[in-house]
């Protein structure tokens, strides 16, 4: 039994008519250790009791049952239970030590499958610091839904069709070069793209130009679409660079493309149901008796071609019929939304009664220097020279600190692209913030570095006693380690919270926070003096690195057990 589950059922007993789960539910923990380990707030039973708070959180400390607890007492309108310390520092270390990388799982999500779109770039352009938000939030997102039971299934839903390329097309046979592409195929391939961009404001008729060879493309052409292939192929060896520097992979590599063949089912779908009007010439379906303020969905233009609108909900169509999701996520800018409020509604009406399966992940926006980066403009910053960079300055810190360490040069990858994923994911999804490389890849503040050489240092101790951990012997009774055994302690409600609110930031405040609570008391303990309670602070920091780790691991960060 957790500690948690201890204080609903001592509570329960004292209160038969009030559901388990709603105990369960109002939990919460107190402002200070001081003033105990988990709190329980009577308001609510104030209405149905006909008492005051305070009063109801007397008669509950009279009447519990207080012998699993050090003890229970009334502050106010609150039940404050304080625990056993050395029994729950004992067997939350041996829990931990025995669990290991499935410490904080749970089997919540029975398995089911729940697709994530997410990374989701274009084809033909470099991967920019814009992608990396979908990239790495959806990426934790899977971990946080694996941990929580259920089986996420990665979807790179690639942006590879489009007018775009019969413009990339006509500008590659008008002014390309097959050996240039080949010596540096993204970068050049991005060159004509800004360039056809630049011309077409001078000449508005090559407009027409690339439309019509994305008109060839779309019926077949062998030339367009052989070039088509190539420049996606080009474009998925260096995504997958990409990718693996940070370390994600992808279930489905489905992109727009690969629902071709699959809209005019949709079409004829919402035109059985009676859904589709004709307006100026378009299709489109009124959305008004879902929400008189949403505008319609256009399905089809007056010159008949599909929209993302039409592909998307191929895209969720074929989603539910493959994976038979129980959730699908959409991790997509927050300008997209109203676009998903559509999405959502058109499938509502075309009667799929898993339309509210759909949830669409939003986050803010990256600038750098306050502006916002744009591909079309050519003003654009590259994932790739970010990491790069973040490359150098981690392996300056690492030569300074640690000068001889053997792998310096793998460590300092593992430590600049985590210092770039983690600063990304320790910001509330929705909010927008600004880039500064320098701050992101310090080993000293609110930084993946922080809580990656943090683990090395507990790594480093272990090494330094030399010996193994005895979980018989983990009597820890010191107020010191009391701060960091709570915290390790509720890692499997953090790991349930981050689910729930589909929020990483949760596990990098949580890592952030364990990593400065372990720091404080290395700075004012010696844990490695020889006496009875040093098996148990060994176990400590070896807890301590395994949570680290795990929590890392969440987020899509390495932890390399030395810096």
């Amino acid at each position: 039994m957790t500690d948690k589950q201890a204080v609903v059922a001592a509570l329960a007993a004292v209160l038969p008519d009030v559901n388990r789960d709603e105990i369960e539910e109002k939990l919460e923990a107190p402002k200070s250790t001081d003033l105990g380990d988990i709190a329980f707030p009577a308001f609510f039973l104030a209405k149905a009791l006909h008492k005051a708070p305070q009063a109801i959180a007397s008669e509950i400390v009279e009447n519990i049952d207080q012998a699993n607890f050090e003890k229970v007492v009334a502050t106010g309108p609150y039940v404050n239970f304080f625990l056993d310390k050395v029994a729950t520092s004992k067997a939350t270390l041996h829990q931990i030590l025995t669990e290991e990388s499935d410490f904080g799982a749970n089997e919540d999500g029975q398995m089911r499958n729940v697709t994530i779109d997410m990374s989701s770039p274009n084809i033909a352009k470099p991967m920019s610091m814009g992608h990396l938000r979908s990239t790495v939030i959806g990426n934790s997102l899977a971990n946080i839904t694996a941990k929580n039971g259920y089986h996420p299934v990665k979807i790179n839903h690639l942006g590879d069709w489009g007018t775009q390329f019969g413009k990339l097309i006509y500008a590659y046979k008008t002014w390309g070069s097959e050996d240039e592409v080949k010596a540096d195929p993204i970068a050049t391939l991005l060159k004509y793209y800004v360039e056809f961009h630049e011309k077409a404001k001078e000449d508005e008729s090559l407009n027409d130009e690339g439309r019509a060879w994305f008109k060839k493309l779309e019926d077949g052409d062998p030339e367009a679409h052989e070039l088509w292939s190539w420049f996606r192929k080009e474009s998925l060896k260096e995504f997958t660079e990409i990718y693996d520097r940070l370390g994600i992979d992808f279930d489905s590599f489905n992109g727009e493309a690969f629902y071709n063949d699959k809209m005019d089912g949709v079409v004829d779908q919402l035109a059985q149901k009676g859904l589709l009007v004709k307006s100026q010439g378009a299709e489109i379906v009124d959305l008004s008796s879902i929400d008189e303020n949403l505008t319609p969905a256009m399905i089809k233009r007056s010159d008949g071609a599909t929209l993302y609108m039409t592909r998307d909900l191929a895209a969720a169509i074929y989603r539910k019929e493959t994976y038979d999701f129980v959730k699908s996520l959409y991790v997509v800018g927050g300008e997209q939304r109203e676009h998903f409020v559509q999405l959502k509604a058109v499938l509502s009406l075309m009667g799929e009664p898993w339309a509210d399966d759909i949830e669409h992940i939003s986050f803010g926006l990256i600038t750098f220097n306050g502006k916002k980066m744009s591909t079309r403009k050519g003003d654009v910053v590259l994932l790739k020279d970010v990491l790069d960079d973040a490359h150098e300055l981690a392996l300056a810190q690492i030569k300074e600190k640690n000068p001889d360490l053997a792998n310096k040069e793998e460590v300092a990858e593992e430590v600049g692209a985590g210092a770039v994923v983690f600063h990304d994911l320790m910001n509330d999804r929705t909010n927008n913030f600004d880039f500064n490389l320098e701050e992101v890849v310090r080993f000293e503040g609110d930084t993946g570095p922080y809580v990656q050489y943090t683990n090395a240092r507990a790594q480093s101790i272990l090494r330094k006693a030399g010996k193994g951990v005895n979980l018989d012997d983990l009597n820890l009774d010191d107020a010191a380690t009391w701060e960091i055994i709570s915290n390790l302690n509720n890692f499997p409600e953090v790991v349930r919270r981050a689910w729930a609110k589909r929020e990483p930031s949760v596990i990098a405040k949580y890592a952030l926070n364990l990593a400065r609570t372990f720091n404080k008391y290395y700075a004012n303990s010696k844990i490695l003096t020889e006496d009875d309670q040093l098996n148990a602070r060994l176990a400590l920091v070896s807890a301590v690195s395994v949570v680290l780790t795990e929590s890392l691991a969440l987020l899509g960060v390495k932890a390399p057990a030395e810096m």
